[in-house]
């Protein structure tokens, strides 16, 4: 029994580490995908850094990606940028592999 019990811990073990690396990528994402809006919005660098901080926030409204993009989308609109939907989820894609890259050196130093 005690070979099943320690398989058992490793896949839980497996388990949290994937989770917990996914919800690292999806937070740097959002931080970058903020400082991409932020640039677009022509923000300062103390905004800048205070905005990605609120994109990050608006992710915990709802499950998924849909209350960032609306969020940037809003506020992009807002502040007289034209952009759609389309290429908010494109860079967003963009910052994920960005986001996924830059975590994996993270670790890897």
């Amino acid at each position: 029994m005690g070979q099943f019990d320690d398989r058992e811990r490793a896949f839980e073990t497996k388990f949290a580490h994937d989770e917990e690396m996914k919800f690292r990528v999806i937070a740097r994402r959002n931080r970058l995908l903020g400082e991409w809006a932020a640039g677009k919005m022509g923000l300062s660098d103390e905004e800048t850094q205070s905005y990605a901080k609120d994109v990050v926030r608006a992710d915990f409204e709802e499950a998924g990606d849909e209350d960032v993009i609306r969020k940037v989308l809003g506020d992009l609109t807002g502040a007289g940028v034209e952009i759609d939907e389309a290429q908010i989820r494109e860079a967003l894609g963009h910052k994920e592999v960005e986001a996924r890259r830059q975590i994996i050196e993270q670790i890897n130093l």
